[in-house]
């Protein structure tokens, strides 16, 4: 009894173990691929990326099955591991669907997140105005992933969250391949700071007409790039 009593925390620490290494490899691998580090087109290869990251191949294998179901890596049998190609008509169809779950996620976390957290959106709300101001496109970048963050946290709905999660590596590559061309930073930097108001007043609402003013721009800015 004693014995049995021992191994299954030993199993569930190896297990935490795994995971863990898991969601390391995936950030990292999903980084390099975002930033255009691993091109659109680029041949992975699970013993290369092994000896990259220093990571395990089993975990290294579960990050890519992940990458994969979220369409930013290509996994063809006998044929090979590759970066997806980038594609504004596919960037189009994925904001038709962005916009819907996200109308969703800004009203419920206008109303569900907590007084702290309404403080946290509205200093966003004026950080992101303050980038505009200085044209400091990287910390603009920083704000928008914790805003991004934020909204996922305290929309408090395990299923949006994850449906949003399958979208977002796709929309920061094609905004990283492309914003430095394109990006209108003052409107952007107002349109999110517009975002993060509402939902820091708990205005549902106004969070909702917020951010169909913000993927309208969203969908200007991938046509431009045609």
């Amino acid at each position: 009894m004693p014995d049995k009593m021992l191994a299954t925390p030993l199993r569930t620490r190896e297990r935490n173990y795994t995971v863990t290494l898991t969601e390391q490899a995936y950030k990292e691998i999903e980084e390099l691929i975002v930033t255009l580090q691993l091109p659109p087109g680029e041949v992975l290869s699970e013993s290369s990326l092994t000896k990259q990251l220093a990571i395990g191949r089993t975990p290294i294998r579960e990050a890519l099955q992940r990458l994969a179901l979220e369409g930013l890596v290509v996994i063809l049998p006998r044929r090979g591991i590759f970066v997806s190609e980038v594609n504004v008509r596919s960037q189009l169809e994925l904001l038709r669907v962005r916009r819907e779950i996200e109308r969703l996620m800004v009203r419920l976390a206008a109303s569900r997140a907590t007084a702290l957290e309404h403080e946290r959106f509205l200093h966003i709300a004026d950080a992101m105005v303050k980038t505009s101001d200085s044209n400091d496109d990287v910390e603009f970048m920083r704000l928008d992933q914790e805003f991004n963050s934020l909204v996922s946290s305290t929309c408090r709905n395990e299923y949006a969250r994850k449906s949003m999660g399958l979208l977002q590596g796709l929309a920061r590559r094609f905004w990283y391949q492309h914003y430095k061309e394109t990006l209108d930073l003052p409107l952007c930097a107002s349109l999110h700071a517009n975002l993060a108001r509402a939902i820091g007043r708990g205005d549902g609402n106004g969070a909702a007409e917020a951010l169909d003013k913000l993927i309208d721009y969203i969908e200007q800015f991938a046509r431009a790039t045609v």
